[in-house]
């Protein structure tokens, strides 16, 4: 079948079992409503994220079950994220389920290694998976930020055609594609179908805990793809926007004593949009837009060769001072 056919299809599929969700999840109350600690002030239908783990199904099983221990290990830990938005799950039961989704996840990715490289990863997967989660909290900022991750994972992906003409004298004439062909494709699809209902003043939906972490799985899996294909660990950038506001949001909860696993309003983000009342997705925006950044320049300097241990510290401290100067200028007393 032709290609943008296929595509055509899928689109319209996804489209209408989106639609399907909704009218699903006003009949059973999936619904958040406002609370003190929220950022939206009207209820709104809670887990629309779910399109995205469908479209990885669907493509699951027109690509001829390919992948079959990533699927497994996302359908869990989406199920159990789904569960969760219907009825909050105890934090012990949806971190077991994390863990036996990720060991499935690194069955079908990692390479077999040193058993303490696999805890380091495994607990770093785990970070990432629910610090994704915990950036899940404005209109537009999941939907922008994921399609900067997958339209930069997507464009390595098929560096061989569409880098090596810029980077002709460097580009590794060993390179070949990390990730199973037309899977990033249905996903991107998914998140523009889920950005036309929730990038907006008033969302119609949010993500939910089955978007944030079904999307930050998947991500691992890019991530980790890459590194393995690439022997190279400095692509961990292309996370550094959400890793710097997710990590120095954790430390000034615990040195205010705080439970870091509760509901808080103090990421960066938050702060922008509640107390200073910046636009939900000019706020959004601006986080996407810098990792953007980022990464085009990470993909520039590792097709130049100047991509080192260095130059890695230089740009995630260019980071974190920018990031400290904005929080303390615009909001001092944190």
């Amino acid at each position: 079948m032709n290609t943008i056919l296929t595509y055509l299809i899928l689109f319209t599929v996804l489209m209408a079992l989106m639609l399907l969700y909704f009218k699903v999840a006003k009949y059973f109350d999936i619904v958040d409503y406002p609370k003190n600690r929220s950022s939206h002030n009207q209820p709104t239908i809670r887990g629309g994220g779910v399109i995205f783990p469908i479209a990885v199904v669907l493509w699951f099983i027109i690509s001829g079950w390919k992948e079959p221990y990533v699927v497994g290990g996302l359908l869990l830990i989406s199920i159990i994220s789904f569960m969760d938005d219907i009825k909050s799950l105890p934090g012990s039961i949806r971190i077991i389920f994390h863990f036996i989704a990720i060991a499935l996840l690194f069955n079908g990715t990692l390479p077999i290694i040193y058993w303490y490289w696999i805890a380091a990863a495994l607990l770093l997967t785990v970070g990432w998976i629910n610090a994704f989660n915990f950036m899940d909290g404005i209109n537009g900022i999941t939907a922008f930020y994921s399609l900067v991750s997958l339209g930069s994972f997507s464009l390595l992906n098929n560096a061989k055609d569409l880098l090596s003409p810029i980077f002709k004298k460097n580009f590794p004439g060993q390179w070949e594609t990390f990730l199973p062909s037309g899977m990033v494709g249905v996903l991107f699809m998914s998140v523009m179908i889920f950005a036309f209902f929730n990038v907006r003043k008033r969302s119609v939906t949010f993500a939910g805990d089955v978007g944030s972490i079904s999307m930050a799985f998947l991500q691992s899996w890019m991530m980790i793809s890459l590194m393995v294909a690439t022997k190279q660990a400095y692509w961990i950038l292309f996370f550094a926007v959400y890793g710097i506001d997710a990590m120095i949001t954790i430390l000034i909860r615990i040195k205010r004593k705080e439970n870091i696993l509760k509901p808080h309003r103090l990421h960066l983000y938050q702060l922008l949009a509640n107390e200073k009342r910046w636009p939900h997705l000019k706020v959004s925006a601006l986080y996407a837009l810098l990792q953007l950044v980022v990464n085009l320049v990470t993909i520039f300097l590792y097709f130049s060769e100047l991509l080192n241990l260095p130059v890695f510290i230089i740009i995630n401290s260019v980071l974190f001072l920018l990031y400290v100067r904005v929080r303390i200028r615009i909001i001092p007393s944190t």
